[in-house]
């Protein structure tokens, strides 16, 4: 096919060269490969920290706090690496990050104690920081029109998690945690280095460096995170991204300890929900992009709300005292139909992940970098506040459904603040709105009610 040029966001003041559409698809293929590897390393204490549990005798707090610290880290550098990733280039961001977290993972089996591992989780979280470099490295190979596609292509990279939930058990199993620990680490060391070798620079940072322009100063990067509107779409995310990561870490150990299953039988369930999760987030970018982002995060907050609403229904036995006898009955969830409602949910947040960032290339075109970070690390820290979260409830509460009803309220919320957000800015571009609204079939009847005066 030939070249086709396209028009490019760009910083004030920068002009970008049109992109030939080869080097768009070799940019975004390598950022999703790298992202697929980085995303399983940042996920992997979710399988090898049910071992480590086990060998250190830890609460379910304490492995709440040990499989998100990893997303502490990702969620709270987003923002800093979205930056750097802007002034700098998302090509040696990328690798940089990845490098630190694979030391990270390697040195994993080598601590001696809680919060070593707690120490190396931290390091290890910057896989899951790569995400806001990827965002800004990618977005400025496509135009406007096509950038929800993209970074929903890109941010397929979650299926990552269904690689280290599908894999990494058999590979501890076989092997031990340690070993698998550190293959993953030299996975992804590995994939660092073919992500420097084979990707670009991308067209801003070329343009710069043809120019001798400077990058926005950080005054300007930072403006836009005044406004409301970002933080609502971090609390979006809080619940999509979020929440996803969170039921990626929490499952295995759900179907270990709820329905008795093995580890290496829970990681392939779990899957159900991680790997549709990964791949539709893509389809979620395209929804956007033909359908609109505000109507496909209806669609995923009303199905949030519906079935966490029935996951959360704990097993119950009921006693009906009748005429002549009781008829006793149980109420539960059998592990097959909770692996499909949790896929169900998952296809779902994955639309939603995807249809977020089709807001910010839009609202903030010249800010993505910065924007894209804030938002991820909100949603990022939901993947850290959850596990942590679900850990402490069931260990207060006792109710192993309990996490299912923290996601009900949080989904309600979700929904709840964007419908009235959508309808005051309705009210605002078009005040018309805010009147009094009265049937139409009653006008006529009104007016020969009343006699004119």
């Amino acid at each position: 096919m030939p070249n086709i040029p396209v028009v490019l966001p760009r910083p004030a003041g920068q002009a970008v060269p049109a992109s030939p559409r080869a080097d768009r698809v070799r940019a975004l293929a390598l950022s999703l490969g790298t992202f697929t590897i980085a995303f399983a390393v940042w996920t992997l204490f979710g399988i090898v920290g049910v071992r480590i549990q086990r060998e250190l005798g830890l609460s379910q707090t304490e492995f709440g706090l040990l499989v998100a610290t990893p997303v502490l880290t990702g969620s709270l550098s987003r923002p800093f690496l979205g930056i750097a990733a802007d002034r700098y280039g998302g090509r040696i961001v990328f690798v940089l990050t990845m490098l630190i977290a694979a030391v990270s993972a390697f040195a994993l089996p080598y601590a001696n104690g809680y919060a070593m591992l707690l120490a190396l989780g931290l390091g290890l979280g910057l896989a899951g920081g790569s995400f806001a470099v990827g965002v800004a490295y990618v977005s400025r190979w496509f135009p406007q029109e096509q950038q929800g596609t993209a970074l929903g292509i890109f941010g397929a990279g979650t299926i990552g998690a269904a690689l280290t939930i599908f894999a990494a058990p058999f590979v501890m199993v076989a092997f031990g945690w340690p070993v698998a620990a550190q293959c993953w680490a030299l996975v992804l060391a590995a994939t660092a280095l073919v992500f420097w070798l084979a990707a670009k620079d991308d067209p801003v940072v070329v343009e710069r460096q043809r120019t001798g322009a400077r990058a926005a100063s950080l005054t300007m990067q930072l403006a836009p995170l005044r406004k409301l509107q970002v933080w609502r779409f971090g609390l979006y995310y809080f619940l999509t991204f979020g929440g996803f990561v969170a039921l990626s870490l929490w499952l295995p150990r759900y179907y270990v300890a709820v329905y008795n299953l093995d580890i290496t039988a829970a990681g392939m369930l779990a899957t159900a929900f991680s790997l549709p999760a990964g791949g539709f987030r893509a389809l979620g970018g395209w929804l956007a992009d033909r359908y609109g982002a505000r109507r496909v995060m209806y669609w995923t907050f009303g199905c949030a709300v519906l079935v966490t609403f029935l996951l959360s229904y704990p097993p119950t036995d009921y006693v009906v005292h009748g005429v002549s006898r009781d008829f006793a009955f149980t109420i539960a969830i059998g592990f097959l139909p909770f692996a499909a409602l949790t896929a169900v949910l998952g296809v779902f947040m994955a639309f939603g992940m995807g249809a977020v960032y089709k807001h910010i290339p839009h609202y903030y075109p010249q800010h993505i970098g910065p924007v894209g970070g804030v938002v991820g690390m909100i949603g990022g820290l939901g993947g850290f506040v959850l596990p942590i979260a679900f850990g402490a409830m069931n260990d207060i509460v006792g109710v192993w459904t309990s996490c299912f009803m923290l996601l009900f309220v949080i989904a309600v919320t979700n929904l709840t603040w964007m419908h009235f957000a959508i309808r005051r800015m309705e009210r605002r571009l078009a005040p018309e709105l805010a009147g009094p609204h009265f049937l139409p079939e009653l006008e006529e009847i009104e007016r020969s009610a009343i006699p004119e005066l």
